[in-house]
Parts: structure tokens; sequence; C-alpha cells
């Protein structure tokens, strides 16, 4: 970032330092692009440097969630879309996150990453196993488009303590290609589904924040949501999204065990009275 034009030393270590970066988005060049002096030293600002494992796998969990949102209605997923609302900055690595993304796909979610026709830029997902009751409820296929967003928003307020702002939970679904004042091809009105539907259903809790200012909500699990799943399932699933074993979040994992253990204990005081004799 501190190298200085004059020296022409460091043109070749320059190009070789590049060398790897021919993918990089061209938006990323100046105006001048390679035709300002020729050669090497005319080359655009050198790629981005090489990413942690730690970032490419925050990546490829963005794009594995993106592409099962998008594959709810079976309209095949462009590439375009891709590159716009998952990728960003990536895209010189662009291949090597399609890659992880179809192996987690295809391993975790049975589903596999295909490529509609040669050179066409469109992508399904083809189910690759007959869907068991608890597979489907992991993968948020039960039969209506919206069960996938909703497992995402549970995941996120169970990450985040049981409580999540909403305008985090935006701040999220934007980098998914949902947002609150859009209309989206599969959602409609995503930010009425979420404050308003969800909550109808009672799937979701929505509050106001006392003493905020600008205003602000938060969201939390509704009654519905502890009938029907599991903080253990829920984390499971975000596990699985982000290639990851429930025990690497600690405290959520013991809280998920605690409560399959309260479950699984007899519920005495919910027994039925026993009738009185009969004279």
């Amino acid at each position: 970032m501190s190298e200085k034009p004059k020296s022409r030393g460091r043109a070749s270590a320059q190009a070789e330092r590049g060398s790897g970066g021919e993918e990089a988005p061209s938006t990323s060049r100046g105006p001048g692009g390679a035709a300002s002096q020729g050669g090497r030293r005319a080359e655009a600002p050198p790629a981005p440097g090489p990413r942690s494992q730690k970032q490419l796998e925050l990546k490829v969990a963005e794009l594995v969630q993106f592409l099962l949102i998008k594959d709810q209605r079976k309209i095949p997923i462009r590439r375009t879309d891709i590159l716009r609302h998952v990728v960003g900055d990536y895209k010189d690595v662009l291949p090597e996150l399609l890659r992880r993304a179809a192996e987690r796909l295809e391993y975790v979610f049975g589903y596999r990453l295909v490529e509609l026709e040669p050179r066409s830029n469109t992508y399904i997902l083809v189910n690759t196993l007959e869907p068991v009751e608890e597979d489907a409820e992991m993968r948020g296929d039960q039969g209506t488009p919206t069960t996938g967003l909703l497992m995402i928003v549970l995941g996120l307020i169970f990450m985040k303590g049981n409580s999540i702002k909403e305008t985090e939970v935006w701040d999220f679904l934007r980098r998914l290609g949902v947002h609150p004042t859009k209309k989206h091809l599969i959602f409609g009105d995503p930010k009425k589904l979420i404050t308003e539907d969800f909550v109808r259903q009672r799937y979701l809790e929505y509050r106001r924040i006392p003493h905020t200012d600008p205003v602000d909500y938060e969201l939390q699990w509704g009654p519905r949501t502890n009938l029907e799943t599991s903080k253990m399932k829920v984390l499971k699933f975000v596990a699985k999204v982000h290639n990851q074993d429930p025990k690497d979040w600690p405290a959520q994992y013991c809280e998920a065990l605690a409560e399959e253990e309260a479950r699984a204990r007899p519920q005495t005081g919910d027994a039925a009275p026993t009738p009185a004799p009969s004279s």
C-alpha cells in the first residue's frame, strides 16, 4: 500500500505478486487500465491479498444461505445475483467459493449445485436425498418457501443471546439480498413477513426497545417456535451452514443441552388430575 511509483525496481516484484490475480474484477481498475504505459508497470492496482480461512468460511456460509433461500421457489439462480448480493469484492476467488459451497450443500444439506446448461451462468439445486423428517427440518424444507428464512432468523436470535435488534437482522439479511424496503421475488415484503406474519403466527416476538433514538425493535423466539423446534436443532442448523460443530459455540451448546435435558424430564406438574372415586 505504501509503494512509491517512482521506484522502478519494484515493478517486477509487483507483477509477480499480482501474477495470481488475473481474475480480479475489472471494476477495481483505474481509468487508465493497462493501456497507460504498456508492459507490466501499467497493470491495475494489485489484486486483493490472500484471505484467511476464517474469511473464506464466512463468505462460503453466506453463499450457502443465499443459494438455499433463492432455491425455495425453484427458479434458476443467476450468477449475476450471486456476484451482486454475496460475492462482492471476493470475485477473484469465486471459483473457490462455488466449489466449497457446492461441497457444503451436497454433504450437509443433500443438494447438488448444478449449472443448468454449459456457460449459461444459471444454477439450480438438485435434491440428492430422500429427505427424512429431521433432514427436511434442518434444511428448512417444510413445504413453504419462507421456512428457510425463518430458520436463519431464529438462528440469529439464538446466537445473539435469545434477543436481537431488528437493525442487526437486516444488516445480516442485506448480505443475502433480502432488504426491508424492497419487494423480494420469493418473500414479497420481507419486513412484513418477519415483523408481522411470523409474529402473528407466534414464531417470533417483536417488541420496541425502550429509550432508543432512533426507535429500534428487538426480536425473540415466540411460543410456537419453542413447541415446533428446539435450540439444539437450530444450533445444528447454524453449525451445518458454517461447517462447524455445535460444540464450537460452548455457551449456546450448553444452553441447548440444558433445554434438551429439561424436555426429557417427566412433566409431573402437568399430569392430568386423578378422577375422584365414584360413590
